[in-house]
């Protein structure tokens, strides 16, 4: 028996990342996952992959009727799709603000808009969204991404006041830097990629980059009917990087 089993689950950005490890294992806990993601096709049976670009209000609503159709209902809806954004305040053109944010954050309020009827239907009802520890701390030339997390982070707290009384629990998680594709693309692009990774691996007390799957535990924690105490929290997972303030070493 899983935590998850006879659960509905909608999974953004599903096809790989976290997103991807999140899908797999609430499908291997029990639950019955769609993946919404630019590139369904390329997820595996059992997961139902579905087409959404989460800037585009109409697919995203017929995203969440296959969701409906095919799986009868939802309980748990995961945000996850996102992009992120390198340098400071100047380095980025009024566009790529507004193509960011579309997408990290409207496109939350846009699937959960569209997911609200059904998530009001279910006995367990869980939404987690996907911040980011740049929401909270501030990280050298990140300052779009940083912008469109910490309003995740705003966002979730407001959602989880309004939706309480609907029983829809609302929290995120706030991972570090974790080694997924997104990151791998960007340490390519370093001009010493090796020193890079050494660096933010460096800047977590862990020493390491954070797996995409130890994110994915966070967020069935989150999601599961164990926590249903659980409302309006932002739950980071990054290896200490937030919390901690380490001396110089290993001692």
């Amino acid at each position: 028996m899983g935590e998850f089993d006879g659960l509905r689950a909608a999974v953004t950005g599903g096809a790989s990342g976290i997103g991807l490890a999140t899908a797999r294992l609430l499908a291997r806990s029990g639950a019955a996952v769609a993946v919404l993601d630019l590139q369904p096709r390329e997820v595996e049976d059992p997961l139902l992959g579905v087409r959404c670009d989460v800037t585009d209000d109409g697919e995203v609503r017929a995203a969440i009727d296959v969701v409906r159709e095919r799986l009868g209902g939802l309980d748990v809806l995961v945000n996850n799709a996102g992009i992120g954004a390198q340098g400071d305040v100047s380095a980025n053109d009024d566009a790529e603000w507004h193509r960011v944010l579309d997408v990290n954050v409207v496109g939350i309020a846009r699937v959960t808009r569209a997911a609200l009827p059904l998530l009001r239907e279910s006995a367990s009802a869980a939404i987690v969204n996907t911040c980011s520890i740049a929401g909270i701390a501030g990280l050298p030339q990140r300052a779009l991404y940083s912008a469109s997390k910490g309003a995740v982070h705003a966002l979730t707290l407001a959602m989880a006041a309004d939706h309480v009384h609907d029983g829809i629990r609302v929290n995120c998680v706030a991972p570090g830097t974790v080694d997924t594709p997104w990151v791998e693309r960007l340490l390519d692009a370093a001009a010493d990629p090796a020193a890079e990774r050494e660096a933010l691996e460096a800047r977590q007390p862990t020493g390491r980059l954070v797996s995409a799957d130890e994110v994915a535990h966070a967020i069935a924690h989150l999601a599961g009917p164990a926590s249903g105490g659980t409302t309006g929290t932002v739950l980071t997972v990054d290896g200490g990087m937030f919390g901690l303030r380490l001396r110089g070493g290993r001692a």
